[in-house]
């Protein structure tokens, strides 16, 4: 989870492969009317986000062995919306960054929708999951390389410790 940029598709990727897990690209249950939205440069409202998130949550009810999916999910009350369609236990990865870095990754993204503009507005909005159970934070300046180890680690530690299984 978090704002746009800050690598949840390319994380997401990497843990779905290691865990052996399907992978869903939250943001291809959008429908088109937010894509065009946010494509035009105007946030997302929370009406706008409520039936994508419930989309997400149907997939997350659904994932008999566990599933990783990469979420936005900025608002505490979007997280656990998410929490409680869920099938279980819901670990969330929250990909953390200060705007020059994300700035700085949206740069290096092609044929998205999501225009560079729009991320104040994400920063705007995002509620920190930090404190909230089953969060890991990564910091999105450190080399994916290492954010998808550390954040596979605390999967399976957080796993095994909390009998999640």
């Amino acid at each position: 989870m978090g704002v746009s940029g800050s690598g949840k598709s390319t994380v997401g990727e990497k843990l779905a492969s290691a865990l052996n897990l399907p992978f869903l690209e939250g943001d291809s249950l959008h429908p088109k009317a937010n894509v065009d939205k946010m494509a035009s440069g105007i946030p997302l409202q929370d009406e706008d986000r409520w039936p994508w998130l419930d989309k997400i949550g149907e997939r997350l009810a659904t994932a008999e062995n566990g599933i990783i999916v990469s979420c936005s999910s900025l608002k505490k009350s979007y997280r656990d919306r998410l929490r409680n369609a869920s099938r279980g236990p819901l670990l969330f990865v929250f990909l953390d960054g200060n705007f020059d870095v994300l700035y700085e990754h949206m740069g290096h993204r092609t044929g998205h929708f999501m225009p560079v503009a729009m991320l104040e507005s994400q920063l705007a909005t995002l509620e920190s999951p930090v404190g909230e159970p089953l969060v890991f934070r990564a910091d999105v300046a450190d080399p994916i390389e290492k954010i998808v180890a550390a954040s596979l680690n605390w999967v399976q530690v957080t796993v095994q410790a909390d009998n999640l299984l």
